[in-house]
């Protein structure tokens, strides 16, 4: 019987820090100049009812898209494992460093529905089927949100494994040994969202920026770091910035891995385009650059590469494959899996971005910089388990 237990890491910082609005915060704010400006209103009408669009249909035949395959979890590989469950979600499961069977096992970003949006009846449709059911997992010790997009937070997943309706989990959790309900990390602000889930307020652990906690099941031990990230948050529409966005860094004695979540990196204006200025020279985000210093070299780094299009809409709030590769550098990530494209499409991005462009772009871009495709950088099948040792 083992049993998962949280411990917060002590901070000396008593001032407030510039991304909260409010002490106690409020709302949240990207505090950097790469963010860029919020949109106005007309240039949002613009973008998405203007003559710039360029739709062009995702594949009837599926030809060029991205490969499913049934997942084996990585059994019988020993390392960190990252298993791909389309779009931002993954299965993390750590290197077990003792005589346990198997590592930590994290959820990031777990998204099953097909519609994401109010209800799951609206919103971006997903276009590629995740590669099991909910059911199909194994059992998970925790789960890290990133953030409430609804691309990112899906309701039903966190009552069936972490809320009141997950009965069925809690059978199978006592039946393998497990003493502790599955346990939620995630920003500020978060806590009354998931408690109306009918998660327990024990079970839930809030994470500012740079705030990091101990994780022990049995004998193994880990340190999870809430980090930075470059963008925003809505569930409805009068909580815009209500609950802080972020990173995650996951840390063993011999290992480092980098979850993304969603995250712009450099903000590109029409002016810039216009004065034909190179996005290299464009403001980037420092926090980047600071995570590989506080936490880096990492062995494994899950980095967003789609949703980029149009530039000037997009930009603030999610990088490009150009802009991925510079975080790779920037953290210091020895592989690094795309992810954040191939599996839903909607929104103002579906009317500018063909879905078979990032990865191409993603592969150009990182071997424009001397990166290996495969060694240092790649992407890989929805179920497919990415193993480092």
């Amino acid at each position: 019987m083992v049993s998962f237990t949280v411990t917060r890491v002590p901070r000396e910082s008593s001032v407030p820090p510039d991304h909260w609005i409010g002490n106690p915060p409020t709302h949240f704010q990207n505090p950097w100049p790469s963010a860029g400006h919020k949109l106005s209103l007309p240039h949002v009408l613009n973008t998405r009812f203007g003559k710039k669009r360029n739709f062009v249909p995702v594949p009837q035949d599926r030809k060029g898209l991205v490969d499913v395959q049934t997942p084996d979890w990585g059994a019988g590989r020993a390392g960190v494992k990252a298993t791909w469950l389309g779009h931002a979600s993954f299965l993390i499961e750590m290197l077990a460093e003792t005589t346990s069977s198997r590592g930590m096992r994290f959820l990031m970003d777990p998204v099953f529905a097909e519609k994401m949006g109010p209800a799951r009846l609206v919103g971006p449709a997903r276009f590629t089927p995740t590669p099991c059911s909910l059911e199909g997992l194994p059992l998970v010790d925790a789960i890290c949100i990133s953030h409430n997009h609804y691309d990112h937070l899906d309701v039903d997943v966190i009552r069936r494994l972490a809320g009141s309706t997950s009965d069925k989990d809690k059978a199978r959790r006592a039946a393998a040994g497990m003493l502790s309900p599955v346990h939620i990390f995630c920003g500020l602000g978060s806590k009354a969202w998931f408690t109306g889930c009918g998660v327990g307020a024990d079970q839930i652990t809030e994470m500012d920026w740079w705030h990091e906690v101990d994780i022990a099941l049995g004998e193994s031990t880990a340190r999870l770091a809430c980090t930075p990230s470059q963008h925003g948050s809505r569930r409805g529409p009068f909580d815009q910035d209500q609950m802080l966005w972020c990173s995650f860094v996951l840390r063993t004695s011999s290992q480092a891995l980098f979850f993304a979540g969603d995250t712009g990196y450099r903000a590109v204006s029409e002016a810039d385009i216009a004065a034909k200025r190179p996005e290299e020279k464009l403001a980037h985000c420092p926090a980047f650059s600071e995570i590989g210093q506080r936490y880096g070299p990492f062995s494994l780094a899950l980095l967003p590469i789609g949703c980029y299009s149009p530039r000037t809409f997009m930009s603030g709030i999610h990088c490009s494959p150009e802009d991925a590769v510079d975080i790779h550098f920037d953290i210091g990530s020895k592989l690094s899996v795309g992810m954040h494209y191939g599996t839903v499409r909607g929104g103002i991005s579906a009317h500018y971005e063909d879905v078979l462009e990032p990865p191409e772009r993603w592969r150009a871009a990182g071997e424009k910089r001397g990166l290996v495709w495969g060694k240092d950088f790649c992407t890989c099948s929805v179920g497919e388990t990415v193993v480092v040792e």
